[in-house]
Order: structure tokens, then sequence, then C-alpha cells
């Protein structure tokens, strides 16, 4: 660590609150964006996480410090003081004049650079979180996560917690984790939907933003074997109610993020009056139509398949915004999605589609009937002793309930625009990534 100037440099302002002051003196602290000069004179660019902001330094002000100062590199970091002004050149419309430098640490030559992969900047994304790109999202992300919290509160619902350790799994299949508890196997949560039902007749209406594990052994630009999850059980809510909740929450997200986070938006390259405009009701329909609608683009997919992620693209081509699928057929979906009424072989379901990546969300009205539960699980091959506390919630005083679970790095790559959801958290896991 290096310090430059023994009095230290105090009453910092955001590079932000500098550019809206305008003019006048002003302190900052940051990072070295970038950096370019000659003999006589200094050009940093600094960043913090408001923005960036070009500072001028003359040698003839700083000779005494002038090889500290012309060794500053791309990510060193450092305390600036001087008189801010507006200059259309430069990189954000102003420029510091500095007349007081601390330099707080040195970097050395900066191994990240606008040439290098993908797979690369995943190696090091320690570092790359820092690009400029990241932190939009990063932004974008938080501000997510404020509006799924803020949705649900003002709606008068409660927030819980469940475990990360279950003994069972959720939505059934191989795609659970598997992991020794002391002299015993658990596996790590695919979604707190069981325990939510248990939760449900007391409190009536819950929520929890939670990371979710699923060993899904795929590749794609829009899968995460670790991620979180927002969602939400209501009880005595039926199928049209939640998917009222669906539009809501998403318009809401949409709506928070445009208008908050309009800068950002607009570096990543999305328009934020597209987000403005995502308001229910949102276009609506059957698995039966999906699949007429499909044929006509020539997918033909088999009653009882499962929509792919191809599939799911295609379908909402014909959509300028968010597309609620129903009725699904029930092989393809969790046990405790409730069977539709009027055709067994259907469950009241829903996903929500977004554009350009598929399903975002899913949820449904959830099975009452005990003995229609037990008879999916033993289909399932599943462990009934494993299940004995689920179905006791059916057995005492079970009510109609529905609910739900949005993927957040979904949504956040649709917002964003991101080609892949790996960019949507700041240390992706997948079947080939757990670190760094």
């Amino acid at each position: 660590m290096l310090l430059l100037d023994k009095n230290m440099i105090t009453n910092f302002i955001s590079i932000s609150e500098a550019m809206h002051k305008g003019k006048g003196h002003v302190a900052v602290r940051g990072w070295v964006y970038r950096e370019r000069g000659s003999n006589k004179m200094k050009f940093l660019v600094i960043r913090d996480s408001s923005d960036i902001i070009q500072c001028v330094l003359s040698r003839d002000k700083f000779e005494k410090q002038w090889g500290d100062i012309d060794k500053l590199q791309v990510e060193a970091s450092v305390e600036l003081e001087g008189e801010i002004k507006e200059d259309k050149r430069a990189p954000t419309g102003y420029e510091i004049q500095v007349t007081r430098i601390n330099i707080v640490g040195l970097s050395d030559s900066f191994p990240i650079n606008k040439d290098f992969s993908e797979e690369f900047l995943l190696d090091m994304r320690h570092l790359s979180i820092r690009r400029q790109k990241m932190i939009n999202i990063w932004k974008i992300r938080s501000t997510v996560f404020e509006a799924i919290h803020e949705y649900f509160k003002s709606k008068g619902y409660y927030e819980t917690q469940s475990p990360i350790f279950t003994p069972s799994s959720c939505e059934g299949g191989s795609t659970v984790f598997e992991v020794k508890y002391f002299d015993k196997k658990v596996f790590l949560t695919q979604s707190w939907q069981l325990y939510a039902e248990a939760m449900v007749p007391a409190l009536e209406k819950i929520y929890t933003v939670a990371p979710m594990f699923r060993a899904e052994k795929s590749k794609t630009a829009r899968h995460l074997t670790e991620c979180w999850l927002a969602e939400v059980e209501t009880a005595w809510m039926n199928f049209d109610e939640l998917s009222k909740l669906c539009e809501g929450l998403i318009s809401y997200i949409c709506g928070k993020v445009a208008r908050k986070n309009s800068k950002e938006l607009e570096a990543l390259g999305r328009d934020p009056k597209e987000l403005e405009s995502v308001k229910s009701p949102f276009p609506k329909i059957t698995y039966d139509e999906a699949l007429k609608i499909l044929e006509k683009d020539g997918l033909k997919v088999s009653w009882g398949k499962d929509l792919r992620t191809l599939e799911e693209k295609q379908l909402i081509t014909h959509y300028d915004k968010p597309l609620i699928v129903t009725h699904y057929p029930k092989k393809v979906k969790a046990f405790y999605m409730k069977e539709d009424p009027n055709d067994n072989q259907k469950v009241l379901g829903l996903d929500v589609l977004a554009p350009g990546i598929g399903e975002i969300l899913g949820g449904s009205e959830r099975e009452t009937d005990v003995k229609i539960i037990e008879k999916k699980l033993r289909a399932q091959g599943e462990k009934m002793e494993e299940y004995q506390w689920y179905l006791d919630v059916r057995r005492y005083g079970s009510v109609p309930h529905s609910g739900f679970g949005l993927g957040i790095e979904r949504i956040i790559q649709w917002i964003c625009k991101l080609d892949s959801i790996k960019d949507t958290i700041p240390f992706p896991r997948t079947i080939e990534r757990y670190k760094p």
C-alpha cells in the first residue's frame, strides 16, 4: 500500500454526485478504469459503483509524486481531490482537474481486456465482475430482488424460509444433488415447495427468495446448477387468481427496473420503454393450442411431450410480451399439481415464457386429494415414508392453495437481453464450473 499525501483527503462523494454538482471542489475515490498520458500530463478515467469520470493530472503540480503517478495501471485504487467542470470531450461529459492524490492500492498489469474469450472471463470471474457491462447487470439484479420483496410485501405476504437440506426431492427424478448428512443421505433443495405447503395453514400468504440446486446435466445458455428462485404459496387461491399474481409480479419487476435502471438498460442495449409496456393481462394459451401453433410453424410435438426450449422460443415469437401456457399433460409435470377437473390427463399448471428465453416461471394450483398424491408418488418410485409429513398437510384441514416459482436469473437474462444465463449471477455454477 502506498500513500502519497500525508494529509488525508476527506469528505468524499460518489462520482455521480460529483457530476450532479457540476462545478467546484470535489473529492472522489475509486479504481482506474482507463489511463493514458505523456511526460507532462496524465489522464485517468476513474470508476466507482456509481459512474466513471475523467481526471487530469499535470506534472507541474505533482513533480515529487510523478514517478509513482506515471506507473499507475488499470484497477489501481486512488483517492482524488480537485475542481470539477463540464467538458463534452470527456467520456461522461465532466472532468476533474486534480490537485491532490492518494494512491491506495497499486495494480499489476490487469489480465483482462476486450479480446479474451468468454471462458477465460469465467475463469477470471473474481476480476471480470468489475467490467462495466457486469456492473450494469449487478445493479439491475439488485433492483429485481428489491422489486420482488416490494411486490409481495405490498400484498400482505409474509417472508418465510425453508431448509436447504431435504430428506426427499420436490420435483422428482434424478436432478437432485445428493450429499452426506453425518451418517445419512439427504439432498440439496430443488424448491421450498413442500415446506411452503406446510406453512400455508399458519400464515396463508407466504413467499421466499432463496437459492435452489438442480443437477441437470445441461450445457444450454439458460441452465445453472445453483440459482435463485422467488417462490410464493397462497391459501384459498384458485388457478385464475394464480395467473393474475404471476402477471402482477413480472409487470412490477419490469416497471421497477425500467424506472430505476434506465441508464444501465440502455448501456446493455435494452430500451426501457419495452419493459414499461410489460403489463397485464398477458396473452394466454393452452398446451393444446400451443401444439397447433407449433405445427403450423413446422414444429410437430407429440401430445404428452414437454415443450423444449426450441419450441418455447418459437411460440413466443408470435407475441410481444410474456406468454402464459396452461393445462399441460400431468405426466410431464410435478406430482403436487392439481388435476384438471374437466380432464384428468391434464393439470391446472402454467408456465410463463419470455421472448428469446422460454420459461421463466412455473406454477400451479396444488392437488388436495391425498390418494391422488400417493398414487403419483408410487408411480415415480418414491419412498412413501419420506413424504408422510407432507401428506399430513392434506389430512389436517387441507384447503385449496396455489403457488409458483420465478427463476430470477432467467428473468434477468431476458430483461438484460443476455446471450448466456451465466452473466446474470456473479459466480455461476454449471455442470462444468464450480470455481472461482
